[in-house]
């Protein structure tokens, strides 16, 4: 696993830069909210999505929810594995349980996310 530091989605994702590329995956606080995760729907390698736009969904035993891209950029790659293993993203949500890979259009888009310190107080603010 990568050691660039995460960044972070007011919608409880993770990015984490890997090249020209981020692998985006939910938090923990997220798969913790949404329980036990029972099927992943996946985007198609190759769909250009805007910022914010929910690219892939994950449904658990008590909820369904999107998974939005955190900037605008094209698909390259899915973690086809949790199509018959999405109790992954529960068991592993920042490494084996990534969702997709995202072109960036623009790199500099990162900076408008959250960093840890950032995730960690809006976390503990939406808590409460």
């Amino acid at each position: 696993m990568s050691t660039a530091p995460m960044r972070y989605t007011r919608d409880h994702e993770w990015v984490r830069a890997e090249g020209d590329e981020v692998v985006v995956g939910i938090t923990d606080y997220a798969q913790e909210s949404l329980g036990d995760i029972v099927f992943v729907d996946l985007p198609e390698v190759g769909r250009r999505a805007a910022a914010g736009e929910a690219v892939a969904e994950v449904e658990s035993t008590k909820t369904v929810a999107s998974v939005m891209a955190p900037a605008a950029g094209e698909v390259t790659a899915v973690n086809a594995d949790l199509k018959d293993r999405p109790e992954t993203v529960n068991e592993d949500p920042f490494g084996a349980g990534w969702f997709f890979r995202l072109r960036l259009a623009d790199p500099a888009a990162l900076e408008a996310l959250m960093d840890e310190a950032g995730y960690r107080a809006y976390v503990a603010e939406v808590s409460r």
